[in-house]
């Protein structure tokens, strides 16, 4: 068993690997090459999502100091009680035990959701992708090395090496005990793992997201939101529809001015049947689409009736992610935020936020797009479960 680790150790062991990732920069990069050079798939979103270079050092340097300066997340008291009959209760925040974190293709998530699930006092189980098994053992090595620099079992954070069948007998009958699991990766992985696991899951979804041009919109807002919302095709929080409303005005030379600047940088336009036919563009080829996650270049552009017509729309469509009005009305904002279904809701501003870095978090385990136990990016302070601490002196009930 791992007795939880004091606070000052769990520290000083990411302050050491946030020091031996900037030693081991160049090792780290030249081993990411050939991990890059040995994939033969042709998902463009994965092999973005595998390549490290020096801003990608940089950002896991940046999680584990963050991670260091923040308060200890275990052990908060939540909630206290004097009992008449003279005991004390308290309710506070206790770490989970052991955390089994499954991803794909990012190796940067061997040092932040380990990080973040280290801090809150987990031991770490850790089955990557094969497409980056170079990169990953490179970064658990530097972390066993952390952990022996401060006298503490290399147990704490364990990679394990397994095969898809390995995988699913994992499961479904784990050798050793595991009290969460966190799939990072597309809809086949969370499938996967839902499907076989024997304890609790955080669901990280599909993204699927949308933006929503009011008829009183700013359209060089809404330009610049949905130009920012395809700048990383691989991200979840990405954009991938557009719902028009039909009594914008000037509403023909918007979307032409949009599909000009979409194709300016690449991104394929597609539209639904009256945007197809008016701008000369390829039809979306069935209603299946509005469900489809791109991770593309691609990206489809329809029209819509009103405020309340692209609510129900995105609420059957979309996947509990992230979604955006444009509006100068604060009214028609408020009515959209508070109904559409979605883990993150904007008011003139990009879907690129929803990340735990960019709202305050300083880092993200994952985009949870369930609403147990908690919803949006689980940072720090969200990955624990909690526990109740009785004090008496003999009292019976």
């Amino acid at each position: 068993m791992n007795t939880l680790l004091n606070i000052e150790t769990r520290n000083a062991v990411l302050l050491t690997m946030a020091t031996l990732l900037e030693d081991e920069r160049e090792a780290i990069i030249n081993i990411n090459k050939k991990d890059l050079e040995a994939y033969t798939g042709d998902d463009i979103s994965m092999f973005d999502r595998l390549k490290v270079n020096d801003a990608k050092v940089n950002e896991m340097i940046a999680a584990a100091t963050h991670l260091a300066s923040q308060e200890d997340p275990v052990g908060v008291e939540r909630f206290s009680f004097k009992h008449d009959n003279g005991m004390q209760v308290y309710n506070k925040t206790a770490s989970f035990g052991t955390v089994l974190i499954i991803y794909e293709s990012r190796p940067d998530v061997t040092v932040e959701a380990a990080g973040i699930a280290f801090k809150s006092g987990n031991k770490i189980l850790l089955k990557g992708g094969k497409e980056s098994l170079q990169s990953n053992l490179k970064i658990v090595e530097l972390w066993h090395k952390a952990l022996k620099q401060h006298n503490t079992s290399t147990d704490w954070v364990e990679y394990l090496q397994f095969n898809r069948t390995e995988t699913q007998a994992f499961l479904e009958k784990p050798t050793q005990r595991v009290d969460l699991i966190v799939p990072r990766g597309g809809e086949r992985l969370i499938a996967f793992v839902k499907q076989h696991a024997t304890c609790p899951v955080i669901i990280s979804g599909r993204g699927n997201n949308f933006v929503y041009v009011s008829k009183e919109a700013d359209l060089d807002i809404a330009i610049d939101i949905i130009l920012n919302g395809k700048s990383k095709i691989s991200a979840c929080n990405a954009v991938d529809k557009v719902l028009i409303d039909k009594n914008l005005s000037n509403k023909e030379d918007f979307i032409n001015k949009l599909i000009t600047k979409l194709n300016e940088v690449k991104i394929q336009v597609l539209g639904d049947e009256l945007v197809a036919k008016n701008h000369q563009i390829e039809q979306i080829s069935s209603n299946e689409v509005w469900y489809e996650e791109f991770l593309d270049y691609k990206i489809v552009i329809g029209e819509i009736a009103s405020n309340e017509d692209a609510i129900s729309k995105i609420n059957k469509y979309a996947g509990g992610h992230s979604a955006a009005i444009i509006t100068k009305n604060d009214a028609e904002a408020k009515l959209f935020m508070e109904n559409v279904d979605s883990a993150a809701v904007y008011h003139n501003a990009s879907t690129r936020f929803t990340d735990g870095g960019q709202l305050g978090l300083g880092g993200e385990l994952a985009i949870s797009t369930d609403k147990l136990h908690q919803r949006g990016p689980i940072g720090l302070q969200h990955l624990v479960t909690n526990k109740w601490y009785v004090h008496g002196n003999g009292q019976i009930r």
